[in-house]
């Protein structure tokens, strides 16, 4: 463990139990902005539409295609 994990922890000892409540609920608190902002950073909604324009052809043709091709 390192120095100021084992500082924080030692100090997070002498706080009353309803100090220790707050500091994790304080904690939770940053860690679901934090996965939230990382949600929103992650979202793929914001790439729709960027491909329009490099297929040349119909996108259900090209589909329409390659099934064709399998069999």
């Amino acid at each position: 463990m390192s120095t100021a994990l084992e500082k924080i922890r030692k100090e997070v000892q002498l706080l009353t139990l309803q100090e220790q409540l707050r500091l994790i609920e304080n904690l939770i608190h940053q860690l679901r902005d934090t996965t939230l902002i990382s949600e929103k950073l992650l979202d793929l909604n914001g790439l729709y539409g960027l491909g329009k324009g490099l297929w040349e052809e119909d996108a259900q043709e090209y589909v329409n295609q390659i099934r064709e091709n399998r069999i």
